[in-house]
């Protein structure tokens, strides 16, 4: 399918709106689940690590499924996708209002709605990125502002409507909210050509071309079906001559006679499974070949020692920097810090301050004189700070200061991309940045229950946010160690082997 050349404009900006909105209605609950946390905890009397499964993995399966996201707007296309997935977050949302115990909320909040917005997110930077080539950094900026903009509108509406309507309310009406994601997907136009050019080839005559691999078999290609067509032939002449009764000499030794029909349909039968059998091994051979460059690919991204120390840090910050988007409110209650004291919900105010950073370290991402990576390994080291004094705030103020501080560097995110390019090169950043997506992923899931699991055992989120900070540090440090360019110049000053010269004595006739 040809698409057309991105306008950079014209209804691209309708597809800009309808994405901010998609990833706004979608992400809205789940990254503002904070709330929904602390109900949960007194309806259904669990610990804090188990309860956290569920925001935990509401937001980590859509990364750890990119891969089978990507495949599923590839094959389906970006509207089809987004209809579908609205379909998911609205009926996960809705069947968690009817959940009998935390189990049956890790399916139907934590999986079902996590694994819908992850094919949103898919689906509308997708589709956003064939709208937009020179503009596409604007763009790709707009939308992701709209899980932020939901982060800090849905924690109030949450709370407003669970002291309305209960906790099973607030799910219901959320829900049906996440229903004009259907809307939205109605207006994704695919860029696509009205007429599809035809291939120049038919199917059998594309496998060869395709899936070979050894260059003595393809000449025999057009001799192959040279033979099934003349076996066609023969059976329909075979055929009719049945069918009429036409029973002539020359007939007779055209080899068409009942024994010789018998004779034949074994052999052409055996030549097709013989051609259909090399088309199966040459397409096996191929994809495993495939398989073999993927992962000499992989291996070679991890000999490089800042992707390596880019892989940990992504990992560690999502252990460590997670949590207090799903934790905050908890800790604000475990600090008895009283409901009249807040002004706003420490959530929103994490939410509101995660878009200002996304603008603002994009910004400064573009300036020619910041180094991106050193930026990035700033945020780190900060944040790291930020967590560790997490357990000696104990008023609502200090709460909320920390909560922007960490809001602010978590818009990290909007630079992660420049940081992947910077390290592994454009050619390599799509192979590269799913890698490190699935392991973000994977932070994401396990960081909240880590830090439930720490106030089970503690009755206490000092040694939990303690641990939190550790990590983030870590991550900024090994990363820091990494860039430094004492190991670009070290490298360089390695002697390099003197090539092997060999002298050869010219025999002289004087």
């Amino acid at each position: 399918m040809e698409f057309k050349k991105s306008p950079d404009g014209g209804w691209g900006w309708v597809i800009v709106a309808v994405s901010f909105f998609t990833q706004f209605l979608c992400y809205g609950s789940p990254l503002a689940v904070g709330v929904l946390y602390i109900e949960w905890l007194d309806a259904f009397g669990e610990g804090k690590g188990k309860t956290a499964w569920v925001g935990s993995l509401a937001s980590g399966v859509g990364l750890l499924a990119s891969p089978v996201c990507s495949v599923c707007v590839s094959s389906f296309g970006a509207r089809p996708v987004t209809i579908f997935s609205g379909f998911m977050v609205a009926g996960g949302l809705m069947l968690s209002s009817f959940a009998p115990n935390i189990y049956f909320l890790l399916f139907s909040y934590g999986i079902v709605v996590g694994l819908g917005c992850g094919l949103l997110y898919t689906a509308t930077v997708t589709i956003t990125c064939l709208y937009f080539d020179s503009r596409r950094g604007l763009a790709l900026g707009l939308i992701s502002t709209g899980s932020s903009v939901g982060l800090f509108i849905y924690a109030a509406l949450q709370r407003m409507l669970i002291e309305f309507y209960g906790l099973d309310g607030c799910l219901l009406i959320v829900g049906a909210l996440a229903l004009n994601i259907l809307a939205c997907g109605s207006l994704m136009r695919p860029l696509q050509t009205s007429s599809c050019s035809l291939p120049a080839k038919t199917a059998i005559e594309n496998i060869p071309d395709r899936y070979s691999i050894f260059s003595e078999k393809e000449n025999n290609l057009e001799e192959n079906i040279n033979i099934l067509d003349k076996s066609y032939s023969s059976e329909e002449k075979c055929k009719n001559t049945l069918t009429t009764g036409d029973w002539t000499q020359e007939a007779l030794y055209s080899k068409t006679s009942p024994a010789m029909v018998h004779i034949k349909e074994p052999e052409t039968y055996k030549k097709k499974v013989e051609e259909q059998t090399y088309f199966c091994k040459q397409f096996a051979m191929r994809k495993w070949q495939l398989y073999k460059v993927y992962c000499g690919e992989t291996l070679s991204l991890f000999k490089n020692k800042v992707f390596a120390a880019l892989f940990i840090a992504i990992f560690l910050f999502d252990v460590g920097g997670f949590p207090p988007s799903l934790l905050m409110e908890d800790v604000a209650r475990s600090s008895n810090v009283k409901e009249e004291e807040f002004v706003m919900p420490l959530i929103s105010v994490l939410g509101i301050m995660t878009a200002v950073g996304k603008l603002l370290l994009g910004i400064l991402a573009d300036f020619k004189w910041i180094n991106t990576l050193y930026l990035y390994v700033a945020t780190l080291l900060m944040m790291g700070l930020a967590l560790c004094a997490i357990p000696f705030a104990k008023s609502y103020v200090t709460l909320a200061m920390l909560s922007g501080i960490i809001g602010f560097l978590t818009g990290n995110w909007s630079i992660f991309p420049y940081v992947t390019t910077k390290t592994v090169g454009i050619e390599k950043l799509a192979h590269a940045y799913g890698i490190l997506m699935f392991f973000a992923g994977l932070g994401n899931s396990l960081g909240p229950p880590i830090v439930g699991w720490f106030y089970d055992w503690t009755q206490t989120y000092d040694i939990a946010f303690y641990f939190s900070g550790f990590c983030v540090l870590l991550g900024g440090f090994i990363l820091l160690l990494a860039a430094l360019p004492c190991w670009h110049t070290c490298s360089k000053q390695l002697p390099k082997p003197t090539p092997a010269t060999f002298l050869y004595k010219v025999a002289s006739n004087v």
